[in-house]
């Protein structure tokens, strides 16, 4: 099969005991992003499978209806960025592993960097430093502080696990499964969500993507928060309010935020407000970006891409659609 690699930035893939498994094929990587339709349906012309990085980008109708050759689009987890009606109508099989029983471990190292980052002023300390000073102030420890965890599911929980190894005391809120499996572990569940967002030191984002989480944290939540507190987002942007997050920080509460997800990626303008605000630590959607975790989401990938060639598909999200040829 001619298959297609988008936006593997670093060329990592190939050097992945994974990649075996597609070595035979005809195999065209591409290290760079672009979302333009015209300058993809030139790329992907012949392109009989194509692999995604996440949802680095998006396929569209306009762009699937160009590609007359596409038979199969593989990736892993969620896929807002994919028009599945599109693909089903033009006869492309989507599928993609939803991992349901097993968390994205990087993420969760990356949120505790970055809770360690923010409440230590690691980033401003450095900078301190490195411009020829000492301390420039006074960090906080998290050991006693309450850690509140919005989304208790896989990567919320093993959030919450490390959590209470420094010593934190653990608060949990979200969706009715979030708040039984909470309870079921014999976690604090607050009495309302406004007990939730007051209470909290800091509070972690652990939602997926959905159109009835879009916006799930509003102004009003962002304004209970402590001026003390810190908000964490490594899940999705658009769970916040459009705007809510600049906002609060403006008004001080909460007082710091630490952020791994943007409404529009990837951001490239300096002048982007959240780059360029003292009570910030952000970082380029690098929660997933390791070695270790690439191998274990290839691994699917390029599984779920043997498993097609040999008429035996796997985790189809689109089981309607007529392959094409």
């Amino acid at each position: 099969m001619k298959i297609h690699i988008l936006d593997d930035w670093f060329d990592t893939l190939r050097g992945l005991p994974s990649f075996q498994k597609i070595s035979d094929h005809d195999v065209t990587i591409w290290n760079d992003h672009v979302q333009d339709t015209d300058a993809l349906a030139e790329r992907l012309a012949d392109a009989e499978a194509l692999v995604l990085f996440r949802e680095r980008t998006a396929i569209r109708r306009d762009l699937l209806e160009r590609l007359p050759n596409l038979r199969l689009i593989s990736q892993r987890s969620v896929y807002p960025h994919i028009d599945v009606d599109a693909c089903t109508r033009l006869g492309v099989m989507l599928c993609s592993n939803q991992h349901k029983d097993t968390p994205s471990f990087a993420t969760v190292e990356l949120t505790w960097g970055l809770i360690l980052a923010a409440m230590r002023q690691v980033p401003q300390q450095m900078a301190s430093l490195q411009s020829g000073n000492w301390q420039m102030g006074v960090g906080r420890s998290v050991r006693g502080k309450t850690l509140g965890i919005y989304g208790y599911g896989r990567i919320g929980s093993a959030v919450a696990e490390l959590g209470q190894a420094f010593g934190m005391k653990i608060s949990v809120w979200g969706g009715e499964g979030s708040l039984t499996r909470a309870r079921t572990a014999s976690l604090h569940v607050p009495e309302s969500r406004d007990a939730f967002f007051a209470g909290a030191d800091i509070i972690s984002l652990h939602v997926r993507l959905y159109p009835a989480t879009r916006g799930i944290i509003t102004a009003a939540d962002l304004a209970l928060m402590k001026p003390s507190a810190l908000l964490v987002n490594t899940s999705r942007a658009p769970l916040v309010e459009p705007d809510a997050l600049v906002n609060a920080l403006k008004a001080g509460r909460p007082g710091m935020v630490a952020v791994d997800v943007y409404e529009s990626e990837p951001v490239t303008d300096t002048a982007h407000p959240l780059l360029n605000m003292p009570n910030v630590v952000a970082t380029p959607h690098i929660g997933y970006v390791t070695e270790e975790e690439y191998e274990i989401q290839f691994a699917d990938i390029f599984e779920q891409i043997v498993q097609f060639d040999a008429g035996t598909p796997i985790n189809v999200i689109n089981p309607d659609v007529q392959v094409r040829g």
